[in-house]
């Protein structure tokens, strides 16, 4: 049987459904292939989304019009902003989310999604003719045949579960390895790699001694991840602290010898940045403690999840070490930690658009490009997606710059730099992190979604009256003046310095202790000016109402940040529009590297691998010093 469509979607994951959803929505008909409809955007370790960094991806998918910050919204059990104490541009938005709801979220965004079909099989074969990808035959002989085909495949690809020094074939607990898939297309002369991650055990909350813990609720304010969609609805839950100990390592230690990370049994590399509990302890031999995070799995489900403690040690050795932590002295166990390895394919094989440099019409994104996360992948698949349908249509692909997205962040550093770990983002690997704020996400991209096709009128239609409402409330404080009289016993009780002559609110918005909340007690016309632009009638999927308390907030609160950071992001963005200079410099096909004996061998070596689009991405390849690039110059004429 054969079935012909434009687009293919391989992988039913975090990058596979911001794919297909995204493919679909842009007019592209589309096909999901997934070995489970009832698995469908599960969340395969940690039931949360975002994070440093992470939280920012999510609010960009939201942006463009992309659907993990609805479904996140809509199934968060515990919402916080994390660095809220610090500047807006490390703000970070993270959820606890019901893991079972999670997936029918997701699974009833796809069923609602027009030109989107699912297909449950297994990709078994990649299909190529004249260096083209035309689609993927399935384990079952039928042939998927495609315009493009976005391979999305998670740990799945020749997964290997250990715990201990016990090994079963899987791409996670309970679910079967895909075997084939990478050799057909690693044939084609496709580098691929082998990378390991790993999960903790799951715990049954009934046989917790939570007096023992210290209990961590969640953020009741305004905050969400969507800027469309509704306040979260579901009943919030705590999460719970405690800590190893001791004796805790003295018997992880006695496992060492059978721990797969140590005794040879896994050769790939792991997250650094999310190690085991046992990497913990050979790392850090001298802390004698190290923090845990016991977060539910969902509303109505006794599972807890132990963030932090992720092992692939032997069963006995991580309960008895459980055992000895006082709070989790009787705990039940529903499944162990362990350990997976699975296959990656070498980024610096892709373009900007996530195509494959090697075969035609084959992009790739999340996992299998090596990086670790579900906003990771998610950021990957929304813009494999929508590529994947512009590529149909015959348009030019969609690329963001660094100073657009953390989403261009990531891609950019993938494409260009290569991974030797898995990949998980941080505010600290954006040079232009005051411009990637989490509250300007729809600012940044909204148009670029609409031009599109992926966001659609009525979000569109919200961000030009946010917009508006931001900007009035922005002139209001530029054009209203205030007088010591009026406002120095005010500010005096604040905690800053009264006035000697009359300013503008902004100007006193800019002063660090002030907010535009506290000095709407103050000063007359402001909260009357802030609820008038912050109100607006809003559209829903189809509902209309009037936005008032968050949405009032959200857009107060832009507004402020704008304000009180508008030298920083001025001066951020002159150094953004500087570098532009060397990414509007098209060197691909320019240059036979090899040749060119003025740049280092290093820098050759990798110039020629990665072949760069442009200039500047040149300038980020380690390894390509600046002397390289000045010879690049001098060689163009510039």
């Amino acid at each position: 049987m054969k079935f012909y469509f434009d687009v293919i979607v391989i992988g039913g994951g975090h990058a596979g459904c911001e794919a297909a959803t995204a493919a679909a929505n842009m007019g592209a008909k589309t096909c999901l292939v997934t070995m489970d409809m009832n698995k469908i955007g599960q969340m395969s370790c940690n039931p949360a989304v975002g994070g440093i960094a992470k939280g920012q991806i999510v609010r960009e998918i939201d942006a463009l019009g992309g659907e993990m910050g609805r479904v996140t919204d809509a199934t968060a059990i515990q919402f916080r902003m994390l660095n809220i104490g610090k500047g807006p541009a490390v703000w970070s938005p993270r959820a606890q989310c019901d893991r079972g709801r999670f997936i029918w979220q997701w699974r009833s965004v796809l069923d609602h999604t027009p030109n989107l079909n699912i297909w449950q099989d297994q990709a078994d074969e990649l299909l190529v003719a004249n260096g083209e990808a035309v689609g993927v035959r399935t384990i079952w002989g039928v042939e998927l045949r495609a315009k493009c085909t976005i391979i999305t495949a998670g740990t799945f690809l020749n997964g290997l579960m250990h715990v201990g020094r016990k090994m079963v074939e899987g791409g996670r607990c309970a679910e079967p390895a895909v075997h084939h898939l990478t050799e057909s297309i690693t044939h084609w002369g496709i580098r691929s790699a082998r990378m390991k991650t790993g999960t903790p055990v799951r715990i049954d909350k009934r046989s917790v001694h939570f007096e023992d813990m210290e209990e961590q609720k969640g953020d009741q304010g305004f905050h969400q991840f969507s800027y469309f969609g509704p306040h979260r609805q579901l009943k919030q839950l705590s999460c719970w602290t405690t800590y190893t100990n001791k004796t805790v390592h003295d018997i992880l230690r006695s496992g060492l010898a059978d721990s797969p990370l140590f005794n040879g049994q896994i050769k790939s590399t792991g997250p650094r940045y999310c190690p085991s509990i046992e990497t913990k302890l050979v790392t850090f031999p001298d802390k004698d403690e190290h923090p845990l995070f016991l977060e539910p799995e969902g509303e109505d489900t006794n599972e807890m999840y132990l963030n932090g403690f992720s092992s692939s040690m032997p069963i006995d050795i991580q309960m008895e070490a459980i055992h000895h932590i006082p709070a989790l002295r009787d705990a039940q166990i529903y499944r162990p930690g362990y350990a997976i390895e699975y296959d990656y394919f070498d980024p610096t094989q892709l373009y900007h658009s996530l195509e494959s440099k090697i075969i035609s019409n084959l992009f790739f994104a999340g996992q299998v490009n090596g990086t670790t996360g579900y906003e990771e992948a998610g950021g990957q698949g929304t813009i494999a997606g929508i590529n994947a349908a512009l590529k149909c249509g015959g348009s030019e692909p969609f690329v963001m710059n660094r100073d657009e997205s953390y989403i261009g962040v990531l891609i950019d550093d993938l494409t260009t730099k290569g991974v030797d770990e898995p990949y998980r983002m941080f505010t600290s690997r954006a040079e232009y992190r005051i411009l990637l704020r989490q509250d300007d996400a729809d600012a940044r991209l909204t148009e670029k979604g609409y031009e599109l096709g992926l966001a659609k009128r009525d979000r569109y239609d919200w961000w030009k009256k946010k917009k508006a409402g931001i900007e009035g409330i922005i002139r209001f404080c530029q054009e209203t003046t205030v007088h010591p009289k009026d406002v120095n016993g005010a500010l005096e009780h604040l905690g800053t310095t009264p006035l000697r002559f009359g300013c503008k609110i902004s100007e006193l918005v800019a002063r660090p202790h002030l907010t535009l909340k506290a000095l709407s007690d103050i000063i007359p016309g402001l909260k009357e000016a802030i609820d008038k632009n912050g109100q607006s009638s809003m559209t829903v999927d189809g509902t209309s109402f009037v936005t008032t308390g968050e949405r009032t907030e959200e857009i107060a609160e832009a507004a402020e940040v704008r304000m009180k950071y508008k030298g920083y992001i001025d001066r951020e963005k002159i150094v953004a529009d500087k570098m532009h200079r060397l990414e509007n410099i098209k060197i691909r096909g320019h240059f036979k590297y090899a040749d060119i004996k003025e740049i280092s061998t290093e820098g050759r070596q990798k110039l020629e691998r990665i072949q760069p689009d442009t200039l500047a991405q040149a300038s980020r390849i380690p390894g390509v010093s600046p002397s390289d690039i000045n010879v690049l110059l001098v060689l163009m004429g510039r």
